[in-house]
């Protein structure tokens, strides 16, 4: 079962521990596409981000900006025969972080160099948001046992995911489907992987729900 041709870039979104990656990796080879992965374990500053928020948000930040500068440039040049892309993150994500972590000095030394960087994506054609409640988030991260998320408060988790809400809330520029992935398990469960693909293939607005319960 295919997606619809028009989907030739597509961007899976939400918070630590939602299932993006996961997810991401399935679509890209159900498709045979290429896979576009924010390697957040490649970032050297993460691990000191968790344990000590104020001191390295900074560094952890430019480190993402130039990464996924560097990772989205040749997408600009896409064209009609291009390889579809599937991505674990949105360019425009990075600013959210920006400010939610950075003091008010830090974030305008980011949005200089984020302006000097100019990191330029096409738009996707399809942005997936995934959503879960706050104690799912935590349970699947405690169940993967990346080693330096260990340390990472629930409040701030809270307040990341009040973030992406009001970030798709606004957000236009390419159709959204919003997924509520809480019953949802796409990287083990054949039948919940297919439900999606079926949502896919049924979008007709610019922004749809998809809202499964056991």
């Amino acid at each position: 079962m295919s997606l619809p041709e028009q989907y030739r870039y597509i961007a899976v979104e939400g918070p630590i521990g939602v299932g993006k990656t996961s997810l991401a990796r399935r679509l890209a080879a159900h498709v045979g596409a290429e896979l576009l992965l924010e390697n957040a374990d490649e970032n050297p500053f993460l691990a000191r981000f968790y344990e000590d928020r104020k001191r390295y948000a900074l560094p952890a930040q430019l480190f993402f900006l130039i990464s996924r500068t560097d990772q989205v440039a040749n997408l600009a040049q896409a064209g009609l025969f291009s390889p579809v892309t599937v991505a674990d993150f949105l360019v425009e994500k990075d600013s959210l972080f920006a400010r939610a972590n950075l003091d008010d000095a830090e974030y305008a030394l980011y949005r200089k160099l984020h302006a000097d960087l100019n990191p330029k994506a096409p738009v996707p054609d399809l942005v997936i948001f995934l959503q879960a409640p706050l104690q799912t988030l935590m349970d699947r991260i405690r169940r993967r046992a990346r080693s330096y998320e260990k340390t990472l408060p629930e409040s701030y988790l809270r307040d990341l995911s009040r973030l992406y809400n009001d970030f798709f809330y606004h957000y236009d520029a390419a159709p959204v489907l919003m997924v509520n992935s809480e019953h949802l398990n796409f990287a083990e469960r054949d039948t919940d992987f297919q439900l999606l693909v079926e949502r896919i293939q049924a979008m007709r607005g610019p922004r749809e729900f998809f809202n499964f319960s056991q």
